[in-house]
């Protein structure tokens, strides 16, 4: 009886320490595993709460935010740059709270900016690049991942750096070709995590979705190189640009004004499905098989601009949760991750017009508070 006493206290014992081993293991996992899992929401990120970057979030105020973000599923966000002390600051976050709660899980799709040479100036040079700035911004991404392994599991190489209208800095594939193939190499050197995954995030365009004048050899060569697409696609800003998709139509005249914004969005939300089509049809037609997630893709609830009551009346917070609604609903059913733009407003974005969209696409405020969404 006592040796029986004694096994039972000993397999206790023993349960009860590989019970808290199991709890305090801090969870990992792989871009392949969290990307189009519907269990690992993504959001793009931006923690900015002046009308400045020039005044960083603090780490208090970066864990607020992931808690926020947590809470709501959202497990990976993406951010956009190397050079501010966000990035680094986040991660920093991140990781405490991961040893706060091991159970806590963020994981970081991390943002490499790439300019071209004399970007932001009259005089931008599109065939070349700012070698200073972008290879400062590999190097610190390098450092941050290394540093963070189990959090940063996707490295961008810019952002929206190839579409033709960023005018103030795009630069040709072969430049993103330059730098996604290095990061590559360092994978196979054992110099980064084997499993990180490195993308270029762009719009859908650029990725050959578009017209000719993208399918180049050097865009080829790219598709190849990278672990996955990750598109960009915004119907929000076609409701100015390419409005035939947006206005009522004539069947649709008797609805009332609820069923024809329904109408409307489920318009918007076949416009993004068809861009991304247009960009699968021309990869596939390159004998190339690679994932495609959604990199980005968003609708602003408020503007003072051309997309609001005197324009293409696409902004309120109603029309925002229904194409994000019909956004998650999509990407979850095709397995693809959508990193929604975004979490909270940022009215550095349009710092010298308050109510421009680019300030409110957020599905919180500033302050945090929910919208309709």
């Amino acid at each position: 009886m006592k040796i029986f006493t004694k096994f039972t206290a000993s397999l206790l014992i023993l349960l009860i320490v590989f019970s808290c081993k199991q709890e305090n293991k801090i969870l990992d996992k792989t871009a392949a595993e969290i990307l189009g899992n519907p269990d690992y929401l993504a959001m793009s990120y931006g923690g900015y709460r002046q009308n400045t970057r020039d005044i960083q979030p603090t780490i208090e105020e970066l864990k607020e935010d992931m808690k926020i973000l947590n809470a709501m599923g959202v497990k990976i966000i993406r951010t956009y740059n190397t050079k501010l002390a966000e990035a680094p600051n986040l991660l920093k976050a991140i990781s405490e709270l991961k040893k706060e709660n091991p159970q806590f899980e963020m994981y970081v799709m991390l943002g490499v900016w790439i300019d071209c040479e004399n970007a932001w100036t009259d005089s931008p040079n599109h065939e070349a690049e700012d070698t200073e700035a972008n290879t400062g911004e590999i190097e610190r991404a390098i450092a941050l991942t290394n540093q963070y392994p189990d959090i940063v599991k996707v490295i961008a190489v810019g952002n929206e750096a190839m579409v033709h209208w960023a005018s103030a800095y795009f630069v040709q594939p072969g430049i993103i070709l330059k730098w996604v193939n290095h990061l590559q190499n360092l994978k196979q050197e054992g110099k980064l995590p084997k499993e990180l995954w490195i993308t270029s995030s762009d719009n859908f365009a650029s990725w050959g979705g578009g017209d000719a004048s993208y399918h180049k050899e050097d865009l080829t060569k790219l598709l190849n190189a990278v672990d996955y697409v990750s598109l960009h696609t915004y119907p929000f800003h076609d409701t100015h640009y390419n409005p035939e998709y947006w206005y009522t139509l004539e069947t649709d005249d008797s609805l009332s004004t609820v069923d024809k914004v329904d109408k409307a969005m489920e318009r918007a939300k076949n416009y993004a499905i068809m861009q991304y089509q247009q960009t699968a049809n021309y990869i596939a037609s390159l004998g190339i098989k690679k994932p495609i997630h959604i990199g980005e893709t968003g609708w602003a609830s408020y503007t003072n601009s051309m997309y609001g009551d005197e324009g293409s009346k696409a902004t309120d917070e109603y029309k925002e949760k229904l194409y994000y609604d019909a956004m998650r609903d999509w990407t979850n059913k095709a397995g693809m991750a959508c990193f929604y733009f975004e979490a909270f407003d940022e009215q550095w974005k349009d710092a010298n017009n308050p109510s421009g969209s680019e300030n409110h696409f957020g599905l919180f405020t500033i302050d945090g508070k929910a919208k309709y969404a």
